[in-house]
């Protein structure tokens, strides 16, 4: 499994609402999209730096999302332009599932 964590460093701070309101509008636009497991959208505790953590089935489905059009629309939403950190996820544990996935 690959986690991707996109940043973006914004201009002037959100509110937790402000960024709620925002992250609700871009939601539906990760549904069904192939190999993406879960999207958890942050928020600094400043509001300056917002993003995602994203869980993937491979690194190709994640670039497969961060096209420049991607990167367009986000810049266009936030003020500010993005960046994608990729991780090697070896083991998860879900406390959801009550398992400890070490093949993930």
């Amino acid at each position: 499994m690959i986690t991707a964590v996109t940043t973006f460093r914004l201009p002037k701070p959100l509110t937790r609402e402000e960024a709620r309101s925002i992250f609700r509008s871009t939601a539906p636009l990760y549904r069904g999209v192939p190999g993406l497991f879960r999207k958890t959208y942050v928020l600094s505790e400043d509001g300056m730096t917002a993003g995602g953590i994203y869980f993937w089935s491979s690194r190709e489905g994640a670039e497969a999302l961060y096209t420049d059009a991607w990167r367009a629309r986000a810049r266009d939403k936030y003020g500010a332009d993005p960046t994608v950190t990729y991780f090697e996820s070896p083991v998860v544990v879900d406390n959801v599932a009550e398992q400890t996935l070490s093949d993930a």
